[in-house]
């Protein structure tokens, strides 16, 4: 990318930083990754945030028992075989002979820790470490979990549980997850020790990150990347130009105006499918008055008619058509994918984009002249996150609701969300998981303990889906279980508790000579990439 290319585009788009960009890239070495993203990672301690882009990157350092394939199967991993040996009781063989990056043995010692490490309150992974029960340890390569309850996806909760060091965390102070949302900082926000297939080299939040792959790694790489490079780089134009020049060989998230320019460009491929996301307007249902409102000694958001007549005044093909490019599905669901709602049409289905009628509904709920009200949303987080909160505004003020739009960066924007403090914010869920309980537990039930409820940051009330919910997370039986959670989601989904927007669609954007694998949770798998030959 040559440096009067950049100044061209900060002049015309307004990017006075973009030619700084242009020295963070060396020469490109043989084997080396070089890719960016809107957003930055925001530890590097794995159980203190449980978001994507986090525990991606964390995820090429540290490892779980288990891991997912290609096509999101639980495979072995630091685990080489399980069984269920009772209802509540689960036992792991664990991998001989693996060593941490510091070349310390890893031990059943370590999943014990690990478990109870993930269990602490500042842990954002909380409630999936509290639902695999008490791990204990059988003898060096052997762990017991022994469950409370029965957990009909055990497996898919012990899989979001990353393996740290029991003895590193003790050296360096670091036996409880950090505590992001007030901006606590420790050994472990920029240092890492792993298991995993890359060894953390150097960490500058917001400039650079590098890895090297670890020579020492239980398991084969399928790729050939000795070395990575990351670096975030906000603006969408100065990512596209990086990667047409070839500075960097791949773009997580290009901007879905250029994903059809991408496809008709020399040098650059674009990889893409559906995300297990979905895309989501939580509103402020706790408190007496808002936050950030214009409205005095109430809550409109604690009337079920103001929720769905921001709903229904909610244009979602014009905004799939014209703002996201068609690279978006909308939905009424609230599950990450159809199959968490075991694909009922019922549950998918929107209200319909009926303005008249949402004008009668703030009409007779007391608020014919509206309110104004500020939208917290990301801004390098979601696909066109800052730009789907800007035309929610405008089609909310057809209604008389008049928002004032707070983009923020993510690393700024979650702890606030954390912290409640909010009237009304964007949020997105999805992984791996399509199974609704990793929905259902820690984003929409009624707030408690051990994760329960945790990123319910609207503080939404409803007992009767609670119940629901809360049943649906102990039952075994298939076809029972299959009722109550569809009956949890037919409750929320009536009440309104949050307005669905859509599911993304995810395109990656490579050069030409790199090979990828796209997954459902928009997963990089580094020790999968394989560069070849130019």
């Amino acid at each position: 990318m040559k440096l009067s290319f950049l100044r061209s585009l900060a002049v015309r788009g307004g990017l006075g930083a973009a030619v700084l960009v242009a020295a963070a890239f060396a020469p490109l070495q043989a084997q080396t990754l070089r890719w960016a993203s809107q957003g930055d990672p925001q530890t590097m301690d794995p159980h203190s945030q449980n978001e994507s882009m986090t525990n991606m990157m964390n995820g090429q350092v540290y490892e779980r028992l288990t891991r997912r394939d290609r096509q999101l199967n639980i495979v072995p991993s630091l685990a080489t075989e399980w069984q269920q040996t009772g209802p509540l009781v689960w036992r792991f063989k664990l991998r001989p002979g693996v060593r941490f990056h510091d070349g310390s043995p890893f031990t059943a010692d370590d999943v014990v820790y690990s478990v109870e490490r993930g269990q602490a309150p500042t842990s954002q992974i909380a409630n999936y470490a509290s639902a695999v029960g008490k791990a204990v340890k059988i003898d060096d390569l052997t762990v017991e979990f022994r469950l409370e309850r029965v957990n009909p996806i055990f497996l898919q909760h012990l899989d979001t549980l990353w393996i740290m060091s029991k003895a590193w965390s003790e050296k360096h102070g670091v036996t409880r997850p950090l505590d992001f949302k007030n901006k606590e900082e420790s050994h472990a926000s920029m240092n890492a020790n792993g298991t995993g297939p890359y060894m953390l080299v150097s960490r500058q939040p917001g400039i650079r990150t590098t890895y090297r792959r670890n020579p020492n790694w239980w398991d084969r790489h399928e790729g050939n990347v000795q070395e990575i490079v990351f670096t975030p780089i906000a603006n969408d134009a100065t990512r596209l130009a990086a990667l047409v020049s070839g500075e960097i060989d791949f773009v997580l998230d290009p901007a879905p105006r250029d994903v059809a320019r991408l496809r008709n460009t020399p040098g650059v491929k674009v990889i893409d499918g559906p995300e297990n996301r979905i895309v989501f307007i939580g509103m402020d249902q706790h408190r007496d008055e808002l936050l950030y409102g214009s409205v005095k000694d109430r809550n409109p958001f604690k009337d079920v008619r103001v929720r769905r007549a921001l709903y229904h005044a909610v244009d979602i093909e014009t905004m799939k058509t014209r703002l996201m490019n068609n690279q978006s599905y909308p939905t009424g669901g609230l599950t990450p994918s159809p199959l968490g709602a075991y694909n009922d049409p019922e549950i998918e289905r929107r209200l319909p984009y009926d303005v008249a009628l949402a004008r009668r509904l703030m009409a007779e709920a007391g608020y014919p002249n509206g309110f104004d009200v500020t939208l917290d949303c990301p801004n390098n987080r979601y696909i066109n996150d800052e730009e789907i909160c800007i035309a929610l505004a405008g089609m909310w003020a057809q209604i008389g609701v008049r928002v004032r739009v707070n983009a923020m960066p993510r690393a700024t924007y979650f702890p606030k969300l954390e912290k409640h403090d909010t009237s009304l914010y964007m949020l997105g869920w999805g992984g791996a998981i399509t199974d609704a309980e990793t929905t259902l537990t820690p984003v929409f039930r009624n707030p408690g303990e051990r994760g329960v409820g945790a990123y319910n940051y609207g503080r939404s009330r409803n007992d009767r889906f609670d119940e629901l919910a809360a049943a649906s997370s102990v039952e075994a039986d298939p076809v029972k279980r299959e009722a109550l959670v569809k009956a949890a989601l037919r409750e929320f989904k009536e009440q309104v508790h949050v307005i669905p927007l859509h599911r993304q669609v995810i395109p990656w954007a490579a050069r030409a000579n790199v090979d990828v694998v796209h997954r459902a949770d928009n997963w990089f798998e580094v020790p999968w990439v394989r560069i070849n030959a130019r």
